[in-house]
Formats: C-alpha cells, structure tokens, sequence
C-alpha cells in the first residue's frame, strides 16, 4: 500500500500535520517517530506563551493531548527510526532503520534542530533547570534577575538585548575580543547599559541545587576565574540541523538546504522536490516556536490534501 503521506518527525509540526491530514480526509497517514511524540519542547519545564493555556504547564503536559487527537481522525503512528527519504518518479521511498521501505505519494518532514551544546561543566545537569537555549521561552521566569548570556553571534546578541528588557542585568560571554554579528546589533549591546560585556572568556562550570542554578564560573583568558551569582544561563552557539533523513546516497541532499543545512521552502512550506514540505525548526528562518511549528504543520497538510488529490484523479 502506498501512503497518501508520510510525516517525518512527531514533534508540534509532525503532529499538527498528521492532525489536518487526516481530519482533512486522507485515509492512509503515517507519523514516524523512533521515541514519543511531543519533540523538543517536553524538556522544558513550564511553559507560558501557548495562546489559550493559562496556569502553570509543563511541555510534557502541553504535548500529551496531542498524539490521542490525531489518532482519534486516523493518524498511525510508527516508532521506527528513518534513515533516509529518496524519491522513485511520483513515488517518495522511506527507509527504515530495520531494512525496510515504505512508500508515499507525499511527505511533510520535520525533524527539528538540535541546540549545540556549549561543552562546560553541569551544562546537562541543569538544562530545563536554569540553563536554556531559548530566552523567548523561559525569559520572563528571570524577570527582575541578573542572568548570563554566552556566545557571540547574531542569536547571542539578539537574545542578550531582549533579556535586557526582562532581567535586571545580563552578562555576555564571548569567547573572542570582536563579536560575529551585525554592526548595528552589536552597538546596540554595547550602548545597553545593563548588558555587561565579558570578552575573551569561556564558561568554565555552572552550578547549583535541587531548586536549580546559583551561579557559573568563568575563565578568561589568562586562566583567571571569575564566580558570578546568577539564577539563569542561556546558551546561543548554534544549532545543528536534523537533516539527516534528507541525506542521498551520494551525499547531496534531495532538496534544496542553505550552507547552515536549513531546508529551503517557500509560503507553503513546499520545497524544491514537487509533493516534499518541510516545517518546524528545520526548515529556513524557522522562528522556533511550538505555536509556529504547529502552523507549519497546518500549512503543509493543507497543501498535501490538494497535492495528493490532483496527482490521484
């Protein structure tokens, strides 16, 4: 039996889709996701910014519901892990972990990204727990408090300006003398007056309790260590992108990605091979949002119901 489409991906975006495929009247659906569908967001701990979710909320909590609603319209969901999407003609060919193919007339992806980590001491201990990699989502948890930024990039200092709005001090952390972003942006930090600069300097060890961070240690370059009180750190050094599925034999990739490996689409989330979507943080300019993800998985179902219909009849 060939798919009318397979998703790529249970996150918000995978589910989203898988939701308005089959609500949408697509009968043969299939969501592959090797673990349990929620994604990313089901490690952070509280989450406030849902539109209609009020009350404290974790994202364990917010993504639950969502798996039960798409498989009440229909949605299977396959917990095997893909290797590999190819496309064969008008037939798309998914490659399973266990040897296995399956095949779809269409595909919506969203594998997501994968926030690098910074490499320091108790960075893992206290992820979800006072170290974040995204301050539009925990940022007002630190409202009144100092909190650290570290990187030096275009997201570092972005973040870094609107945590100044939030908390009472922020310090950024940069590896180098010169920062790699905007002019523009960083003379905006540097004229920030609670925005302390900390250059040439890596963070050496976070630290904490049970009730989560208390400070971080810093060294510069010299190997002098500096101890600074904060109760949050936001790390911005990069994201790898899930792109792997996407990966051909050959090593190019069956569609169009930038140089950071973001996946290329338009209005639609279509991308550059006909019956292919790609959504949530792995597609270009992705504002890495669960609302948005979700509205990219809207998108693309919406748009594989019309693709699917004109390719069948």
């Amino acid at each position: 039996m060939i798919l009318d489409c397979a998703i790529i991906g249970g996150g918000p975006a995978g589910l989203t889709a898988g939701l308005y495929t089959t609500r949408g009247g697509l009968e043969n659906v299939t969501m592959y996701e090797k673990g349990m569908p929620g994604g990313q967001i089901t490690s952070s701990s509280e989450i406030e910014n849902y539109p209609g979710v009020t009350g404290e909320i974790s994202g364990m909590d917010l993504m639950m519901p969502w798996p039960k609603q798409c498989q009440k319209f229909g949605l299977k969901h396959d917990m095997v892990e893909i290797t590999r999407v190819s496309k064969d003609g008008d037939i798309f060919k998914i490659h399973k972990a266990d040897g296995n193919i399956d095949e779809a007339y269409s595909v919506i992806i969203g594998t997501g990204s994968s926030p690098r980590r910074a490499g320091f001491t108790g960075e893992d201990e206290f992820i979800g727990r006072g170290v974040s990699t995204c301050a539009t989502c925990d940022g007002f948890f630190y409202k009144g408090q100092e909190v650290v930024v570290i990187g030096g990039g275009d997201t570092a200092l972005e973040e870094a300006l609107y945590l100044s709005k939030i908390c009472s001090k922020v310090s950024l952390i940069h590896r180098r003398e010169e920062f790699r972003s905007a002019p523009n942006t960083v003379e905006r930090v540097k004229k920030t007056e609670n925005i302390e600069l900390i250059l040439n300097s890596v963070p050496d060890e976070v630290y904490g309790d049970n009730m989560g961070v208390a400070g971080i240690k810093v060294k510069n370059n010299n190997g002098e260590i500096r101890d600074i009180s904060v109760t949050g750190v936001f790390t911005f050094v990069g994201n790898d992108i899930n792109n792997e599925t996407l990966k051909q034999e050959n090593g190019s990739f069956l569609c169009d990605v930038n140089k950071q490996g973001q996946v290329m689409v338009d209005i639609n989330m279509a991308t550059s091979v006909s019956g292919l979507y790609a959504t949530g943080d792995m597609r270009v300019d992705a504002p890495k949002q669960v609302i948005s993800a979700a509205g990219d998985g809207a998108v693309a179902a919406l748009k594989v119901i019309s693709f699917v219909d004109e390719l069948l009849n």
